[in-house]
Parts: C-alpha cells; structure tokens; sequence
C-alpha cells in the first residue's frame, strides 16, 4: 500500500468549532507535502487528527493503515509508532543528554534491548548531522541543533510517515533552510513528510506538493 494518508470528504472541529471541512485527499510514500496556512486555518488540527490527538466529526480517514475517524484510545501508540513528530519547540528534555532525549522515547515505545539501542541512536544521530554530540545537554546545542535532535527523536522508531508542525519557527533563516533540506532528504528515503509552515521565505526555497489551508477549506497546488 503506498498510500500512507486518505481523507474522504472529512471535517476537522476544534473547541467544537469547524476549522476544516470537506477535505479530501491522499498522500503516498515518497511524498514531501506543504502545509500552508495562516495561523489558525487549521494546519495543527490536522496533524493532530493525523496522531490520534483529535477525533474527525465526518467523513472518513486512514492513516498508516489506522482508521483514525474510528480509532480506539488502546490502539494510538500503535499508530503513532509509525509516526515521527517534529514541533516547532524542540520539546527536548532539559535535564538528560542528547543520547538520553533519544532513548527516553525508544523506552517508552517498547524498546529494551541496549546493544539494539544504542546502535538506533547512534544511526540516526549520523542521520541528521550530529556524530560526536550525543553527550551534550541540550542548553549546550545551538536551536538548530536542537530541532536536529527532536528529526533524530522523531526516526528513532523508523516512521513511515514524518509530521512537521513549524518546525523552522524558532529558527533563523540560514538554518531554517538547513533544517528543510534535511527534511528533503528524508521524503527521499520512502518515507512521506508533512511539513507544516507559515514561512515563505522557506516555502519558496524548495517547491513541492502543496495543500493550502484557508476559510475552513483545503486547495491544492503541485
């Protein structure tokens, strides 16, 4: 199945307030997809309704094989295990190193074996430009290093599917395109990438599928 992602004429409520309605659309493996749109219009409620955050009033929707318009509470860390999130926030924990942020989150979604670990996490450190910095304390790292470190945080369960929620918001524009060439990369790996954004200084810099988020609609442009 290449599809990773198919919505059916869904609508998408918040505070039960509609923000999304009538959307229609499918994403494949492979993909690297825009998600464009003032704040507000909708991008975050999607990706949310995307990890099992929050529910779908209408319509239908199937993410990684969950159908998520239906989905149980026993079955979310199941999908979001085929999932990799990124924030604009780092949301790294402060008091452990970079190493430790990684293996927290391998713990937490039923890795045990060590050896199996630290192998992961020294793969994905590589991955995203970070050899030799696994001991840092994240205060330590500049703030794209640090959303280096939440890309490796979000690999390490080797996702299908990559959400990105503004993750170039606390950055400057220099690493901002650094950190979207990255995220390039990775849709280049089979792996789809949703990269939310409001930045059209890095919007412009790599054109590519596009979903435009506006008046409680979604339009699209390649």
């Amino acid at each position: 199945m290449s599809e990773l992602i198919e919505f059916n004429n869904a609508s998408i409520f918040q505070d039960e307030r509609p923000v999304v309605s009538g959307l229609s659309v499918t994403i494949k493996k492979g993909e690297f997809v825009y998600l464009l749109g003032k704040t507000g219009s909708g991008k975050s409620s999607f990706l949310k309704v995307l990890y099992g955050d929050l529910p779908l009033n209408s319509g239908s929707a199937k993410v990684c094989g969950f159908d998520v318009g239906n989905i149980k509470p026993r079955e979310i860390p199941f999908l979001r295990r085929k999932l990799g999130i990124v924030f604009q926030d780092f949301q790294l924990l402060s008091d452990r190193s970079v190493y430790s942020n990684l293996q927290f989150v391998m713990k937490a979604t039923g890795w045990r074996d060590e050896a199996k670990m630290k192998e992961r996490i020294d793969d994905v450190i590589k991955k995203v430009g970070l050899e030799g910095k696994g001991n840092k304390m994240p205060h330590e790292l500049s703030g794209g290093e640090q959303q280096r470190v939440s890309v490796a945080r979000a690999l390490v369960n080797d996702p299908e599917l990559i959400l990105a929620d503004e993750p170039t918001g606390n950055l400057d524009p220099e690493t901002s395109e650094e950190i979207l060439k990255l995220f390039k990369q990775l849709s280049d790996t089979g792996r789809a990438v949703l990269f939310a954004t409001h930045d059209m200084i890095v919007y412009n810099k790599f054109k590519s599928r596009t979903l435009f988020f506006e008046d409680g609609k979604v339009s699209e442009r390649n």
